[in-house]
Parts: C-alpha cells; sequence; structure tokens
C-alpha cells in the first residue's frame, strides 16, 4: 500500500450532542463524549483503516492530552512525527452536535497554531509518495509557512500532493489561498469551499481551477461527489444513511478518495469510496474511525 503522509491538527474533542436549541445564558442537557480529533488525525486513522501506510505530521503540546492522542493514533498503527510544544497546550475542540447531527465547532488549535517549518523534517517524508495538507493549517496566518514548506518539500521529494480546503469561513483572500495550492495535484473542497473559490455551487465551476490545480474532487453531501479534471466532469450520488453526527465526514472521504486514486482505480471508483467513508463516519458519534 502506498504511503501517505498527512499534514495537520491532532487534538481532542468534547463532543455535546443535544436534542434541544441551546438556551441563552441557561442550561440543557446534553450526551458528552470525548473523543481524539483534529482533521489531520482524523484522516490519518481513516487512511489507516483502509490498509494505507500513514504518518502525521503535527505538533502537540506537552501535556496528558498529547500524550494521549499519540498513543491512541501509535496503537493503531499511525506513525508520528509530532513536535512537542513546550509551552502551548494541545489542541481542544468543544463539537456541539444538534438533533439532526449537524455539528457546530469551537476550536483551540493551541500547539497546532505554533506548527513550524522545522517541524516538517526529510525523516517525517520518508517512505511516503503522497502528501495531504489539511487547510486549516494554510488558513491561519501563524502555521501558514510550515503548510507552504510541507507542499515544497513533498514536491521536492517527488510526492504527489493533496488539498482539503477544510474552513469555507477562513477564506478571506481566495486568490491568495490559490497561489500557495498551486501546482498541488488534487484540490478536495466541499461545496461551500467551492463557493468561496470560484463563487459558484455548481462543481462544473471547478473547471476554473485546473490552471492552479491537476483535479478537483468536490464533496456535497446529500447530492454526492464530483470529480473534475481536463477531461470533464464525473458525478456520484450520495450513500443513503442516518446522521448521527457529522463531525469528520469530509475527512473520512478524503481517506477514501485518496487510497482509491493512489491505486489507480476508475474516477468513478475514487468518488463512491469516498462518499462511502463519508457515510460511515455520519452514521457513528466522534470523528474517527
Amino acid at each position: 500500500m502506498t504511503g501517505i503522509a498527512v499534514v495537520g491538527d491532532a487534538g481532542l474533542d468534547v463532543v455535546a450532542r443535544h436534542d434541544q436549541p441551546l438556551p441563552h445564558g441557561g442550561d440543557a442537557r446534553a450526551a458528552i463524549r470525548f473523543t481524539g480529533g483534529g482533521a489531520g488525525a482524523n484522516t490519518a486513522l481513516w487512511l489507516r483503516s483502509l490498509g494505507a501506510e500513514t504518518t502525521l505530521i503535527a505538533r502537540i503540546g506537552d501535556d496528558s492530552g498529547g500524550r494521549l492522542i499519540r498513543a491512541e493514533l501509535e496503537a493503531a498503527g499511525v506513525r508520528c512525527a509530532f513536535a512537542t510544544d513546550p509551552e502551548a497546550p494541545t489542541c481542544c475542540v468543544v463539537v456541539l452536535v444538534d438533533g439532526e447531527g449537524q455539528r457546530s465547532m469551537l476550536a483551540d488549535r493551541g500547539a497546532n497554531k505554533r506548527f513550524a517549518p522545522e517541524d516538517v523534517t526529510p525523516a517525517a517524508l520518508t517512505g511516503s509518495t503522497h502528501l495531504h495538507l489539511s487547510g486549516y493549517v494554510l488558513l491561519d496566518p501563524s502555521s501558514r509557512p510550515a503548510g507552504l514548506a510541507a507542499l515544497a518539500a513533498a514536491k521536492e521529494a517527488g510526492l504527489t500532493t493533496s488539498v482539503d480546503p477544510q474552513a469555507a469561513a477562513h477564506i478571506h483572500d481566495p486568490a491568495a489561498f490559490l497561489d500557495d495550492v498551486r501546482g498541488t495535484d488534487l484540490l478536495m473542497p466541499n461545496t461551500e469551499e467551492l463557493v468561496a473559490l470560484t463563487g459558484s455551487s455548481d462543481p462544473a465551476s471547478a473547471t476554473e481551477l485546473l490552471n492552479t490545480v491537476g483535479a478537483v474532487v468536490v464533496t456535497a453531501g446529500l447530492d454526492g461527489a464530483s470529480w473534475i479534471d481536463a477531461t470533464g466532469v464525473s458525478s456520484v450520488p450520495a450513500v443513503e444513511t442516518a446522521c448521527v453526527d457529522s463531525t469528520g465526514a469530509g475527512d473520512a472521504f478524503d481517506a477514501g478518495v485518496l487510497t482509491t486514486w493512489l491505486a489507480g482505480k476508475s474516477t468513478v471508483d475514487v468518488l463512491r469510496t469516498g462518499t462511502q467513508l463519508g457515510a460511515l463516519a455520519v452514521s457513528r458519534i466522534g470523528p474517527q474511525p
């Protein structure tokens, strides 16, 4: 199986599921679970669940949360190329999940905000033929230099690359973001991120991005997913399932797409695997397999 290096956040999630609207200044009952999280860690674990040899490159705090994250990832077979921050705490995200399974997040990137170019070492890329970058790294000015360094190191080493923009709300300068990912083999936005980059929710609008990246794969939730490259647009429907918790669905989709694409499968197979894994992710609580 192809080796894949993932660059992105690793952290802790506090998932609170509530059935009623949250009362401002009041109390509400919830079902609360403590899990591993972070877009990078989520994708790495879904990749590992599919048999990929996976390395996660991230920064954690010198605290119990960081040690717990490392232990759980390593127990699952993920190689952890972590920098340990002596001052900043490990990333923590409070995830509020409503009765329809839709999530809202309160995120503290913690040590991930201090992710630095020197954290991306040649040794961390050893054994990998592909590098996947979580857009949170690029979209935070403090960690952006490290994201750019990771892409540059991957290209210099001859690795293929992919980027998930990750957060439409943080794409304040689409032209600058696209310049950052120029030359990437695969860009992986959801519909909201596509709108932020092109002004349109139509997957066909991604064709205008092909002068920047090699191909685009768009996930559209209940509307399925599409692959856009120089040959045109291919689409598949969503896999029907009950949505319990949408957290991490895109990270799982990315893992399904990457493993199938890197194995040389057809575009339709790539999209089907991605949507199947995304459906599996939303059918359970928490962002990881």
